[in-house]
């Protein structure tokens, strides 16, 4: 019975964690529910997924009255990483998954929670990407849309984030962040908010093909998304009281955290 009642507590903490930096929240689920409540791993990702559209949608509202999400930015990468997903699935039955998570644990410690941790501003990467355009005061939900270059590359990226949500069972939003930090030069807080509202509609496109293959408990995932709307209320509250700098910082320890989690599952 406790084992029950702890699922809206442990929901709460997570949901916090994913409104204030953006993912989604399934490199926790996914654990708690394997290693707690021994569900398989197909089931435990379709659960995780149930609960993240939840806690997305809540985010999304709370973000939306912030004005600090770019609807257009988020509506292209949903569309580009949707299909990574769906060919991520289906790698996982040609390639290893061992050898990848390891590979994706040492890669998101050193080319994402790093280059996070830094000011953006002094990374050759952001020059890379910044035109002549940009020089003039653009709003965060047009510097996506500053360059062809950032645009393509934005996209090249979200597809392949979308192809390592599916095949290793990960939030988007680990990489989703970074290429709208990074590459878009979008302010964290507004790429954080969008990350959410693109995971609300991959979240929901891998929900519905768990939900046919009947890889869903959805006990478990309302009283775990108990906590989480909750918990996005909190994190989004939280965010708006955070400075940019701490907020990366914030973001890169999870990052971390990730990363080391994914090498001990794998190694």
């Amino acid at each position: 019975m406790w084992e029950m009642l702890l699922l809206p507590l442990l929901g709460l903490l997570i949901g916090t964690v994913a409104a204030l930096t953006g993912i989604g929240g399934g490199v926790f689920i996914v654990p708690i529910l394997t290693l707690l409540y021994s569900f398989s791993p197909a089931n435990a990702a379709g659960t995780s997924h149930t609960t993240i559209v939840f806690t997305a949608l809540a985010a999304t509202l709370i973000y939306s009255r912030q004005r600090r999400i770019s609807y257009r930015t988020g509506l292209l990468l949903a569309v580009v990483t949707a299909p990574g997903g769906f060919l991520g699935v289906y790698l996982t039955t040609v390639l290893p998954a061992k050898l990848l998570g390891v590979f994706f644990g040492f890669f998101v410690i050193i080319f994402v929670a790093l280059p996070m941790s830094i000011d953006p501003h002094s990374l050759r990467l952001k020059r890379f990407f910044t035109s002549r355009d940009d020089k003039c005061a653009l709003k965060p939900n047009e510097l996506f849309f500053s360059s062809s270059r950032k645009m393509l590359f934005g996209a090249v990226l979200s597809f392949l984030s979308g192809i390592a949500s599916g095949l290793l069972g990960i939030g988007g939003g680990v990489l989703l962040v970074p290429i709208l930090t990074l590459v878009a030069d979008m302010p964290i807080h507004f790429a954080a908010a969008t990350s959410l509202f693109t995971i609300t509609f991959t979240s929901t496109s891998e929900a519905v093909q768990h939900y046919f293959a009947k890889q869903i408990n959805f006990e478990y995932a309302l009283l775990l998304a108990l906590g989480t709307v909750l918990g996005a209320q909190i994190g989004a509250s939280v965010s708006k009281k955070t400075s940019s700098n701490n907020l990366r910082r914030i973001f890169s320890l999870v990052v971390v955290i990730v990363g080391i989690q994914m090498i001990l599952k794998y190694i």
